[in-house]
């Protein structure tokens, strides 16, 4: 259906009104900050593309695809600063050169200038929404890299291992020392699967025991929250964490040694120097993403059900899940080895078939 008054804003125009209402979002606990940015950068870096002083409506799916493409060439400073020598050009990369932008960022791309369109066509700054006709698209999974991926079930323990075993730093004053904040950091990203903005946001008073259990009570995107139960081990961890903060300080969960709440930067650091104490074999760079990655595929490898996953997880539809489990080496092998149809074969000795009590009221069912 048609507005009944088309408004014809430039691009320029159009994005700087979609921003203000993504923003206002935020106060109503809609948008998380975080996301509200992401949004508001994406459709900035489209009005340069498409060129700000051209009318929204008379981009079309061609003029689309031609922006899609021009951010898939350009480079992603983030990407080219972590990038080693060996993975330029590597299927870790896609087959992308190292400093161009992810399949993964591609498709956050487009799903940002998609709600842009949506809103346009809504408020009359379009006649018609052009990303229908728009045919650039990107292998979202092709595009992750390595440090985003799962770890291994050796990695993971390794991980974990240098948590749970803190090296106290004798040289720092006690109200210097991160050994178990570090540890506590390393625990719940890998056991939990928090996006990393949930936990530099988490409070002290967000954790509470109900029937001798330990729960976080998380507060994830778009103003939903979930109630997950730690597990014992990490549930020991987060007490003795609590113990030995000074009294009064402040309410954030994670804080810096100046007494301030960590930043999401901070948290990469903390992993980075858990992985330097473990082993040499089982060491890999990994982000706080990618160790989601690696609580989503350890728990549906393990058989839990999808459901709970999602729940601890923080998803709202099951179908994102699927995003998140990582193929493991040698889970194929291990799976036909078990094959559900072939269970009992083994040591089964030769011979007739034991008799079956038949049920006559199963006759002829």
């Amino acid at each position: 259906m048609l507005p009944a008054r088309l408004n014809r804003l430039t691009v320029e125009e159009a994005v700087d009104r979609y921003v203000e209402l993504v923003r206002a979002k935020t106060l109503t606990g809609a948008l998380s900050p975080a996301t509200a940015e992401v949004y508001a950068r994406d459709v900035a870096t489209f009005a340069r593309l498409a060129g700000p002083d051209r009318v929204l409506d008379d981009l079309t799916g061609e003029d689309v695809d031609a922006v899609l493409l021009a951010f898939a060439r350009k480079p992603d400073e983030r990407r080219r600063a972590a990038a080693s020598p060996n993975e330029t050009g590597t299927a870790n990369t896609g087959g992308a050169a190292a400093g161009t932008q992810s399949a993964a960022s591609q498709g956050r791309f487009r799903r940002s200038v998609s709600a842009l369109f949506k809103h346009a066509a809504l408020s009359g700054w379009v006649q018609l929404n052009p990303m229908p006709a728009a045919t650039v698209t990107a292998r979202e999974r092709g595009g992750l890299r390595a440090e985003r991926r799962a770890l291994t079930r050796e990695q993971a323990e390794g991980l974990i291992g240098a948590a749970r075993s803190p090296v106290e730093e004798p040289a720092r004053r006690r109200d210097q020392r991160t050994e178990a904040r570090d540890a506590l950091i390393v625990l719940l990203l890998t056991t939990m699967g928090p996006r990393v903005s949930e936990l530099v946001r988490a409070n002290v008073e967000d954790f509470y025991t109900n029937d001798g259990v330990r729960y976080w009570r998380i507060f994830g995107k778009g103003g939903r929250t979930r109630d997950v139960p730690l597990p014992a081990d990490v549930a020991e961890v987060f007490d003795a964490y609590i113990e030995g903060r000074a009294a009064g300080e402040e309410k954030a969960l994670l804080l810096s040694w100046r007494g301030r709440r960590l930043a999401r930067g901070d948290v990469q650091a903390v992993i980075d120097r858990m992985q330097r104490r473990v082993e040499p074999g089982r060491q890999r760079g990994v982000t706080p993403h990618g160790l989601r990655h690696t609580t989503a595929t350890h728990l549906l490898a393990d058989g839990t059900d999808m459901d709970a996953v999602r729940r601890v997880l923080g998803h709202s539809d099951l179908s994102t899940l699927g995003r998140y489990r990582d193929e493991l080496p040698g889970e194929l092998e291990v799976a036909m080895r078990a094959h559900p149809l072939l269970r009992g074969r083994r040591g089964v000795v030769d011979g007739p078939a034991p008799a079956v009590r038949e049920d006559p009221d199963d006759e002829g069912q």
